[in-house]
């Protein structure tokens, strides 16, 4: 049993590192663990979680939006267990979905858990297999927090809030980054309580801080409550029930929360674990992630790494163009990833999406730069469907015009988001989106709007 190439690991980065491997011509196979396909995107992160999104956002637009619209009736009632299969149906149709394109591309499964002995060799169970290169594509795993237990009951990771037996009527989340929110939102809409405790004064941060705001009063009207600058001290359950104390860092005082369900998201870190990395001699950094060079190579030969287990955003997408340029340098060509053109995207409502530099690293780098800002409420189609709120921000060079990132809080930001991605992969000017005709009426030229405002300035604002 000897191949071109193994990949251990059928996340995002994996199985689309494998598919375009055999779409080269080499012959691969790619060990997976789980039942299913996928990794942790489509069984228990990215598509469950936005598939209730989706749902939860339907129930606010029933109960906000319809009647205004002349569209009257019962209100809607959540049938927890219905949308919990609707759900799984979504998962089971993405994961199935790879299968086929293993099947197609005559890419080989092994099930089972990997682990490398040797360069060249992947051991699963009893079996061994040869190969000329190996990709690590392990992927990640929630990080723990001290004196939180979790038991995916009571208190859980985003594995276990996609799964809750009932809508608790209060929720503690943990952490105010992407998961938090996207999860804290799904249960504000649902009727929970939901308060954020986030350790930082801010939430999401590494996002511009004008969107941040923003994106704080929206939440904060929608329901949801925040506590920042506050030290988690600890999270226990009860007979069902948790308790959280938490210590505000201005004051050093000290102060508690009950709830019903408390959901730790304060962030992921590699998942390595089984595969024999330290008797094999892989290097890793300080923060437990794979070293690799510019061409995804770790310290031995034939053994490379990619998404969440390096350096880099944990973002799904960034695995999926590590593991296309891969697969492309296995196959003599020269892959490549423009890590300076990687989208981010927070799925509640409105969306928020970012590209590129924001305002504060572009301070913190002296560079002189100009914002072009335009708010959705200018834009007649958000308008007619109650989506005015937000904006979009477009950042270019002052000197050169250049595109040098772009923030966008409102609907349908993260589709929005890659027209931008577009023009920076090409060098664009701000002018060269500003120039580009739009169709009317459409979200998209808000995204218009800000790169005129670039320039002379927007026309609707």
């Amino acid at each position: 049993m000897s191949y071109d190439l193994i990949v251990i690991g059928a996340g995002p980065g994996g199985y689309v590192c494998a598919i375009r491997a055999a779409q080269l011509g080499l012959k691969v196979a790619c060990v997976e663990g789980r039942e299913t396909l996928g990794g942790t995107c489509l069984n228990v992160g990215c598509i469950p979680s936005k598939a209730l999104l989706h749902a939860t956002h339907q129930l606010h637009e029933a109960e906000h939006n319809f009647g205004a619209m002349g569209l009257t009736g019962a209100k809607p009632k959540v049938d927890w267990k219905k949308m919990l299969g609707y759900k799984a149906d979504v998962i089971g149709q993405n994961t199935k979905g790879i299968e086929f394109l293993f099947k197609k591309n005559k890419v080989d499964w092994i099930k089972g858990w990997a682990s490398i002995p040797a360069p060249g060799k992947v051991q699963v169970g009893e079996q061994s297999y040869e190969t000329k290169n190996i990709v690590i594509a392990s992927g990640s795993e929630s990080s723990p927090l001290n004196g939180v237990e979790v038991d995916e009951s009571t208190i859980v990771t985003s594995t276990g809030a996609l799964e809750l037996g009932k809508i608790p009527k209060k929720l503690i989340v943990i952490g105010a980054g992407v998961i938090g929110l996207e999860m804290g939102s799904v249960y504000a809409r649902l009727g929970a309580e939901v308060t954020v405790v986030e350790y930082l004064d801010r939430i999401i941060p590494g996002n511009d801080g004008e969107v941040a705001k923003t994106f704080q009063r929206m939440l904060s009207k929608q329901g949801m409550n925040f506590i920042l600058g506050a030290a988690v001290q600890s999270a226990t359950a009860t007979k069902g029930k948790a308790k959280v104390t938490y210590r505000l860092r201005k004051d050093d005082s000290e102060h508690t929360l009950d709830a019903d369900t408390v959901l730790l998201a304060t962030g992921r870190r590699p998942f390595t674990d089984g595969l024999g990395l330290d008797a094999l001699g892989v290097e890793m950094t300080g923060r437990g992630q794979i070293a690799t060079d510019k061409q995804y190579k770790t310290s031995v030969d034939g053994v490379f790494a990619i998404g969440d287990a390096i350096e880099g955003p944990m973002l799904a997408h960034k695995a999926e163009d590590e593991g296309m340029a891969v697969a492309e340098i296995l196959a003599g060509q020269a892959g490549h990833v423009n890590y300076g053109v990687i989208p981010g995207v927070i799925y509640t409502w409105p969306e928020v999406a970012s590209v590129g530099e924001t305002e504060e690293s572009l301070k913190e780098a002296g560079r002189a730069y100009k914002v072009g800002k335009f708010s959705f409420m200018g834009n007649g189609r958000a308008k007619a469907n109650f989506a005015g709120d937000g904006f979009v921000k477009l950042l270019a060079d002052k000197d050169t015009d250049r595109i040098l990132g772009a923030h966008i809080i409102g609907p349908y930001a993260g589709d929005l988001i890659h027209e931008v991605c577009v023009a920076m992969e090409f060098g664009a000017a701000a002018e060269d989106l500003a120039r580009t005709c739009h169709a009317h009426p459409t979200y998209s030229e808000a995204v218009r709007e800000a790169a005129l405002a670039c320039g002379d300035g927007a026309i609707h604002a």
